[in-house]
């Protein structure tokens, strides 16, 4: 058994630098804190570490086969996560993106330039939820292995396919192919129930203030709006993006 006492520890700073975006780029690598969150990496096999606080008692179900468990102080545990009220257990895991060529192309979710963190998270969770085959991130999302992005997917992340690439690209591909390209409007845009369900289809939506940029509009397939009934000028991209997957899934 490892234990560790001191914040000052390489191993800690190591773990502390994995709160930047910078180092998780370099090393592949990212933490996840809290038992929910570790148990499901865990059973994704992405593990490298488990952290614990000294004090916390490692639930006996986790699947911690040939995973290295490093006990450490109550200090260093704050160090390391991102919440105000650390759970007492983290994990240092390694990045998995898929790649366009290891999915399916039935149902997929892209995702134009949206930058908070919980929205996106929110999103990679109910594509899950709705039976997606993919999530592709474009340009200007926020990083998917933010702390809040890996907390708002509650899991999801581990299992569902996601990809970063350049949407056009992948709009033209997906048109080739014969797979309507849904993108989501104000102006010159249809009531998301004209469209029928369908069992292929892909969903653009976008950032929370500008929306999908104009380009990619221009060469969707049709784009839709979700109507506002009450006084609010707008719907959550999350929330828009949830109801559009629900309804156009077969």
């Amino acid at each position: 058994m490892k234990y560790i006492e001191s914040v000052k520890n390489p191993q800690v700073k190591q773990w502390k630098k994995l709160l930047t975006k910078k180092e998780r780029d370099k090393t592949g690598k990212y933490l996840v804190e809290g038992f929910h969150l570790v148990e499901e990496a865990l059973k994704e096999e992405i593990v490298m570490e488990v952290i614990v606080n000294e004090e916390t008692e490692m639930p006996a179900h986790f699947k911690l086969e040939g995973t290295e468990v490093i006990y450490v102080k109550n200090d260093i545990m704050k160090a390391i996560c991102d919440t105000e009220a650390p759970q007492g257990i983290a994990a240092v895991c390694e990045q998995k993106l898929a790649s366009m060529s290891s999915i399916d192309h039935e149902k997929l979710l892209l995702i134009d330039a949206v930058q908070d963190p919980g929205n996106i998270g929110t999103m990679i969770r109910t594509a899950d939820a709705a039976g997606m085959d993919a999530v592709i991130v474009g340009e200007g999302c926020a990083d998917l292995y933010n702390p809040k992005v890996v907390r708002s997917t509650q899991g999801s992340l581990f299992h569902m396919p996601v990809i970063k690439a350049n949407l056009s690209e992948i709009i033209e591909e997906l048109k080739q192919k014969g797979t309507p390209v849904y993108g989501t409007a104000l102006e010159g845009a249809s009531p998301f129930e004209e469209v029928e369900k369908t069992s292929r289809f892909a969903l653009l939506v976008g950032n929370e203030g500008q929306g999908v940029s104009k380009e990619l509009l221009a060469n969707t397939t049709k784009n839709l709006y979700i109507p506002i009934y009450g006084k609010s000028e707008s719907l959550n991209v999350g929330i828009a993006a949830g109801i559009l997957m629900y309804h156009l899934r077969k």
